[in-house]
Protein backbone atom coordinates (compact mmCIF):
# COMPACT_ATOMS: atom_id res chain seq x y z
CA UNK A 1 0.00 0.00 0.00
CA UNK A 2 1.68 3.93 -1.14
CA UNK A 3 0.74 7.10 0.74
CA UNK A 4 -1.18 8.91 -1.62
CA UNK A 5 -0.66 12.20 0.06
CA UNK A 6 3.09 13.43 0.67
CA UNK A 7 3.39 13.92 4.22
CA UNK A 8 6.23 15.12 6.49
CA UNK A 9 6.70 12.09 9.02
CA UNK A 10 7.22 14.16 12.04
CA UNK A 11 4.58 16.38 11.27
CA UNK A 12 1.83 13.59 10.09
CA UNK A 13 2.58 11.95 13.67
CA UNK A 14 2.63 14.76 15.62
CA UNK A 15 -1.09 14.72 13.76
CA UNK A 16 -1.69 11.78 15.45
CA UNK A 17 -0.78 12.66 19.17
CA UNK A 18 -2.96 16.01 18.20
CA UNK A 19 -5.91 14.25 17.37
CA UNK A 20 -5.66 11.64 20.26
CA UNK A 21 -4.77 14.89 22.43
CA UNK A 22 -8.25 16.68 21.57
CA UNK A 23 -10.33 13.17 21.59
CA UNK A 24 -8.99 12.99 25.50
CA UNK A 25 -9.21 16.58 26.45
CA UNK A 26 -12.23 17.73 24.69
CA UNK A 27 -14.11 13.62 23.27
CA UNK A 28 -14.54 15.78 20.05
CA UNK A 29 -13.42 12.95 17.77
CA UNK A 30 -10.16 12.93 15.76
CA UNK A 31 -9.88 15.79 13.16
CA UNK A 32 -12.28 15.31 9.88
CA UNK A 33 -10.20 17.36 8.40
CA UNK A 34 -6.21 18.04 7.95
CA UNK A 35 -3.57 19.82 5.36
CA UNK A 36 -0.24 18.73 6.66
CA UNK A 37 2.88 20.51 5.18
CA UNK A 38 6.17 20.67 5.74
CA UNK A 39 6.65 24.57 7.31
CA UNK A 40 3.02 24.58 9.04
CA UNK A 41 0.09 22.26 9.24
CA UNK A 42 -3.80 23.05 10.03
CA UNK A 43 -6.53 20.15 11.75
CA UNK A 44 -10.25 20.86 11.56
CA UNK A 45 -12.94 19.38 14.78
CA UNK A 46 -16.10 19.51 15.16
CA UNK A 47 -16.91 21.23 18.55
CA UNK A 48 -19.78 22.55 20.18
CA UNK A 49 -18.00 25.76 21.55
CA UNK A 50 -13.99 27.05 21.68
CA UNK A 51 -11.71 25.94 23.47
CA UNK A 52 -10.33 28.64 26.23
CA UNK A 53 -6.95 29.97 25.74
CA UNK A 54 -6.15 28.02 28.60
CA UNK A 55 -7.36 24.89 27.03
CA UNK A 56 -5.39 25.13 24.04
CA UNK A 57 -1.74 26.00 25.94
CA UNK A 58 -2.66 22.44 27.76
CA UNK A 59 -3.58 20.80 24.26
CA UNK A 60 -0.18 22.19 22.98
CA UNK A 61 1.58 21.06 26.55
CA UNK A 62 0.49 17.54 26.11
CA UNK A 63 1.70 17.42 22.73
CA UNK A 64 4.95 17.97 23.80
CA UNK A 65 4.97 15.66 26.96
CA UNK A 66 3.84 12.82 24.31
CA UNK A 67 6.90 13.74 22.08
CA UNK A 68 9.81 14.05 24.88
CA UNK A 69 8.14 10.55 26.28
CA UNK A 70 10.43 9.39 23.06
CA UNK A 71 7.39 6.61 22.54
CA UNK A 72 8.34 4.04 19.99
CA UNK A 73 5.85 4.88 16.46
CA UNK A 74 5.14 1.14 15.61
CA UNK A 75 2.86 -0.20 12.43
CA UNK A 76 0.82 -3.46 12.52
CA UNK A 77 -1.26 -4.90 10.74
CA UNK A 78 -4.99 -6.48 10.88
CA UNK A 79 -7.43 -8.03 8.61
CA UNK A 80 -9.96 -5.27 7.20
CA UNK A 81 -13.31 -6.86 9.52
CA UNK A 82 -11.34 -6.95 12.54
CA UNK A 83 -10.03 -3.17 11.57
CA UNK A 84 -13.46 -2.10 11.26
CA UNK A 85 -14.76 -3.19 14.88
CA UNK A 86 -12.01 -1.67 16.30
CA UNK A 87 -11.49 1.86 14.26
CA UNK A 88 -13.29 4.10 12.31
CA UNK A 89 -12.01 3.76 8.47
CA UNK A 90 -14.10 6.10 6.60
CA UNK A 91 -10.80 8.90 6.21
CA UNK A 92 -8.96 5.26 4.26
CA UNK A 93 -9.12 5.37 0.49
CA UNK A 94 -11.68 3.22 -0.99
CA UNK A 95 -8.85 1.10 -2.84
CA UNK A 96 -6.94 0.33 0.56
CA UNK A 97 -5.78 -3.06 1.04
CA UNK A 98 -7.36 -6.02 2.67
CA UNK A 99 -4.90 -6.19 5.59
CA UNK A 100 -5.26 -2.60 7.25
CA UNK A 101 -2.01 -0.75 8.86
CA UNK A 102 -2.63 0.12 12.35
CA UNK A 103 -0.13 3.09 13.76
CA UNK A 104 0.35 2.94 17.22
CA UNK A 105 1.89 6.04 19.28
CA UNK A 106 3.13 4.34 22.10
CA UNK A 107 0.13 3.02 24.30
CA UNK A 108 -1.25 7.04 23.73
CA UNK A 109 -2.72 6.95 19.95
CA UNK A 110 -3.30 3.84 17.69
CA UNK A 111 -5.68 4.72 14.30
CA UNK A 112 -5.32 3.21 10.50
CA UNK A 113 -3.06 5.11 8.43
CA UNK A 114 -1.70 5.04 5.10
CA UNK A 115 1.28 7.79 5.57
CA UNK A 116 4.47 7.69 6.70
CA UNK A 117 6.01 8.22 10.40
CA UNK A 118 8.49 8.79 12.57
CA UNK A 119 10.12 6.17 14.56
CA UNK A 120 10.11 7.74 17.72
CA UNK A 121 8.37 10.95 19.20
CA UNK A 122 11.80 12.37 19.84
CA UNK A 123 12.18 13.03 16.03
CA UNK A 124 8.79 15.26 15.78
CA UNK A 125 10.75 18.05 17.80
CA UNK A 126 8.80 20.62 19.59
CA UNK A 127 5.21 21.35 18.92
CA UNK A 128 3.50 25.00 18.69
CA UNK A 129 0.08 26.21 18.18
CA UNK A 130 0.61 29.05 16.35
CA UNK A 131 -3.27 29.91 16.17
CA UNK A 132 -6.49 28.76 16.67
CA UNK A 133 -10.58 30.01 15.71
CA UNK A 134 -13.73 28.43 15.94
CA UNK A 135 -16.65 29.48 13.62
CA UNK A 136 -19.75 27.03 13.36
CA UNK A 137 -19.03 24.45 15.02
CA UNK A 138 -15.32 24.07 13.65
CA UNK A 139 -12.48 24.40 15.91
CA UNK A 140 -9.18 24.82 13.43
CA UNK A 141 -5.69 24.40 15.57
CA UNK A 142 -2.51 25.02 12.94
CA UNK A 143 0.83 24.62 14.18
CA UNK A 144 4.44 24.27 13.62
CA UNK A 145 6.90 22.09 14.46
CA UNK A 146 10.70 22.71 15.24
CA UNK A 147 13.81 20.51 14.88
CA UNK A 148 14.76 18.69 18.06
CA UNK A 149 17.39 19.55 19.61
CA UNK A 150 19.46 16.83 21.75
CA UNK A 151 19.39 17.06 25.82
CA UNK A 152 22.18 15.48 26.63
CA UNK A 153 20.62 12.78 28.33
CA UNK A 154 20.53 9.58 26.21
Amino acid sequence: MTARKKYMPEMHTAEHILNQTMVRQFDCGRSFSAHIERKKSKCDYHMDEAPSAEDIRKVEDRVNEVIRADMPVTETFLPRQQAREEFDLKRLPDDVDEQIRIVRVGDYDACPCIGPHVASTREIGSFRITSSDFKDGIFRIRYKLSRPVPDGSA
